[in-house]
């Protein structure tokens, strides 16, 4: 494609948000698909459930199988949730937060098209023009109709699209291996110790609050929040996604004096979150691998001298969708784990060289976690690179 290639508004060349434009049964069937069945990662999304007409005619947004939708919502526009639909049936409905994109089929191409509002800078403009309240920030449809789309001929669009496809098949696959990692360790968990829950091993088992020291975290004054020199690493749960690790101070986002009065929880520390909405969907446990403080709406875990810090997290973690059946609810709506939750919850009393093997097992599966992200992170770089050139007329 040449650096000279004209442009063209988008409103011109695909519809935005048309209107169902057939005349369906209440009995036909529709695909569905939520705005969770959209893959920030993906660049395709594939329903996968459908639905009568009647369930779906009111309240949802129509759209074809091969438009584009483009999550409108915050945080969702942000993270990605931009894809192509690819669905079982002609006629599709989902969620009231996606705009929808239907490229001219002799003026532009659908992945040419998903591809070029998936680029980070996109992205980013389309955060800066949001509209509304905090949480509840959309990306208006007049963003979308004015953007500027480089516009070569349609065989030079599905080349382009062509590239960046196959690259973005490897991202996927460097990705899938990582999450085939990801499970490796809770299978071996459960081979080498069963369900904590139904405990068929036999193993002496107790309450978490008697197998840990356990702590609540906080925030520190901010009167003086200028004149932080920030020396101790301080974890929320934006910093705790499940599974990861943290193993050295390249992942520390925020810091606090060292002069604070939280205390200062030693490296090992099992950290869990304990408040906030997190925990309707999850139950993100992570072991701190640097000594750090963290905030209110963490619990941090000391284990006792029987019990291994990485045993004790994949114990809970194994637990999780138990763990959200412990999960009340305040007057205001806030999800919390509180202390008789954390008590209902068991740990395995194996014997501590049985805790240590798995232990080491982990350590192994997180050298190579460690590899591939180091691979996938190089290829995230190299698809940004073919993004960028793709659209200056480059490749």
């Amino acid at each position: 494609m040449s650096s000279s290639a004209p442009t063209a508004k988008l409103a011109d060349i695909a519809d935005l948000n048309p209107p169902l434009a057939a005349s369906l049964s209440d009995g036909d069937d529709v695909s569905f698909m939520p705005m969770a069945a959209v893959d920030a990662d993906s660049v395709t999304a594939v329903n996968r459930e459908t639905r009568l007409y009647s369930e779906v005619s009111k309240g949802y947004t129509p759209f074809l199988d091969g438009d584009v939708l483009v999550a409108k919502i915050t945080p969702c526009f942000e993270n990605g949730k931009i894809v192509q639909a690819r669905l079982s049936r002609r006629y599709g409905f989902g969620s009231t937060e996606f705009h929808v994109v239907r490229p001219r089929e002799d003026r532009a191409d659908a992945r040419y098209l998903v591809h070029f509002l998936r680029q980070e800078r996109i992205r980013r403009q389309g955060e800066s023009r949001m509209t509304g309240s905090a949480g509840q920030r959309r990306v208006p449809e007049h963003f979308l109709a004015g953007l500027a789309i480089p516009l070569p001929p349609l065989p030079e669009q599905r080349r382009i699209a062509e590239i960046l496809d196959k690259a973005d098949a490897l991202r996927a696959k460097r990705r899938a291996a990582l999450a085939q990692l990801d499970t490796l360790t809770q299978s071996i968990f459960l081979d080498m110790f069963g369900d904590p829950a139904t405990n068929a091993k036999g193993w002496p088992r107790e309450p978490l609050t008697s197998a840990c020291h356990c702590y609540s975290g906080g925030t520190p004054a901010k009167e003086n929040a200028g004149n932080w020199t920030g020396s101790l690493p301080w974890f929320s749960p934006k910093d705790l996604k499940q599974h990861d690790l943290y193993d050295s101070e390249d992942h520390i986002n925020e810091t606090i004096p060292s002069t604070t009065s939280l205390k200062l929880l030693p490296a090992n520390t099992v950290s869990i979150v304990v408040r906030g909405m997190i925990l309707a969907h999850t139950f993100p446990v992570s072991v701190l691998r640097v000594p750090a403080t963290v905030n209110q709406d963490l619990k941090a875990l000391l284990p006792r001298k029987h019990i291994n810090a990485q045993f004790l997290a994949h114990c809970l973690r194994v637990q999780n969708i138990r763990a959200l059946g412990h999960v009340s609810e305040s007057a205001h709506g806030t999800k919390r784990l509180d202390a008789d939750g954390l008590e209902k919850l068991q740990v395995l009393h194996p014997p501590m060289e049985l805790q240590d093997r798995f232990d080491d097992l982990v350590k192994r599966s997180e050298q190579a976690q460690s590899a591939l992200r180091t691979c996938r992170d190089e290829l995230d770089a190299l698809f940004a690179s073919l993004q960028h050139r793709a659209f200056r007329g480059e490749l």
